[in-house]
């Protein structure tokens, strides 16, 4: 049996920023297990800039991004282990992994810190009618036999959902000579970043049909074209509003699910809303020193916030190492109210934040001139006025400890209330 003070799950930009900052707040012994080839995640099939805007305050592609955290975690001597599949973790953090070159490992680790990322929602998941041709693919695989293997997916593309990765693939196939027909989203508003509507969509004509989806794929061995419709308020499809498309490839980028499997075989706990698993303020599960951070805990659009949660799941997994986290003392819970989806953390315990804490949430619908409220029995502690509010897009907000500690409160509130002074 192998033995580690922290072992890190998936090699993602999430997980390289856990275990440096691990390493920084003085642990030795970490691994990584990685299942992919090489360590960086997604972010070696993202060519693209963008990245890197608030962490290094210049604009990387997702491989530079990647690289600057792998050259580090290679300075410091963190082992790792590629092509690595982690089959099972337990309650008393003993990890079963297999790989071709160990064979099939136990691990016994003092702290678990989860950083498996998050996956794509496939056509099973949308029950698209019609046949079964080849040409259909999810935004994300279509990127990476792009980007990473040299393949060219298709001449004649559409493109259901209008999440990042897929208004980033528009652009992309455009550059590389396809014609992408259009993007249909089904529901009122854009998935993705307003940058990204317009810069991978706007600036190349391609049409966005909002309040539209795919009812009907057509083709027998490859895709010959799609029936696209309108949906209604509850995102029905409206009978004769059907339209037909000629394409050769359909992509689907409608949603990425945080990947917990793992974190339901060790019992952890799982908000509902976003898939993730339930944390505190120092991004530990229900389930003492597992940790978790980044896309498994719920999905980001900037991988630098990814980054910001991460360092702070490495610290205070350290931390637990050490037995310096506190699980006593002044605990309040966040509860989304009026407008708000979900917060994280969930827990705030006082006694484990120096000098402030970040509270990470997204709206479920579109807002205009509202003010943000954070609030414990009437009484306000903090407000913030936002010209516009979109789901696609993460809110922060940050609160000095100052305003928390020695109040007696037990929860504070997060809602929208609309704004006439803006």
């Amino acid at each position: 049996m192998l033995s580690y003070d922290i072992v890190v799950i998936g090699g993602g930009p999430a997980g390289l920023a856990a275990a440096i900052q691990a390493k920084k707040s003085g642990i030795d012994s970490i691994l990584i297990l990685e299942r992919d080839r090489e360590l960086g995640g997604i972010l070696n099939q993202c060519i693209h800039n963008g990245f890197g805007i608030h962490e290094f305050k210049e604009e990387l592609t997702g491989p530079e991004y990647a690289d600057r955290f792998i050259k580090e975690l290679m300075n410091m001597n963190i082992d790792y282990k590629l092509n690595t599949m982690v089959l099972d973790i337990s309650k008393d953090k003993i990890v079963k992994a297999i790989n071709s070159k160990d064979g099939f490992m136990i691990i016994k680790a003092k702290a678990i810190i989860l950083a498996m990322g998050c996956r794509e929602r496939t056509r099973g998941a949308l029950a698209i009618p019609g046949t079964r041709p080849s040409g259909v693919f999810t935004a994300g695989t279509a990127q990476r036999f792009i980007n990473m293997e040299g393949y060219m997916i298709g001449k004649k593309v559409f493109i259901l959902g209008s999440g990042d990765i897929g208004l980033i693939m528009a652009r992309r196939l455009t550059l590389e000579g396809a014609q992408v027909i259009g993007v249909a989203e089904i529901m009122a508003y854009p998935g993705g970043l307003a940058r990204n509507i317009m810069q991978c969509l706007r600036d190349y004509d391609i049409p966005l049909m909002l309040s539209h989806t795919v009812t009907e794929i057509r083709g027998k061995d490859r895709v010959e074209g799609v029936v696209v419709s309108k949906v209604d308020e509850n995102r029905k499809p409206i009978p004769g509003t059907e339209k037909y498309f000629e394409c050769d490839t359909l992509l689907l980028s409608v949603g990425l699910i945080p990947e917990n499997e793992l974190s339901k075989k060790a019992d952890i706990e799982l908000n509902p809303v976003t898939g993730g698993p339930i944390v505190n303020e120092s991004m530990e599960t229900n389930i003492s020193g597992i940790f978790a951070c980044g896309n498994v805990l719920h999905v980001h659009d900037l991988v630098d916030y990814v980054t910001e949660e991460s360092r702070r799941a490495g610290e205070n997994a350290a931390k637990y190492v050490k037995g310096k986290l506190y699980d006593s003392g002044e605990i309040i819970k966040t509860i989304p109210g009026k407008g708000i989806r979900y917060i994280v953390p969930y827990i705030i315990r006082l006694e484990n934040i120096r000098d402030f804490v970040n509270l990470f949430m997204r709206v479920d619908d579109v807002y205009k001139d509202v003010k943000m409220i954070v609030s414990s029995n009437n009484i306000t502690i903090k407000e913030l006025k936002k010209r516009r509010l979109v789901p696609s897009e993460m809110e922060k907000i940050t609160i000095n400890v100052n305003q928390l500690r020695g109040k007696g409160l037990s929860d504070i509130t997060i809602r929208l209330e609309e704004d006439a002074d803006i």
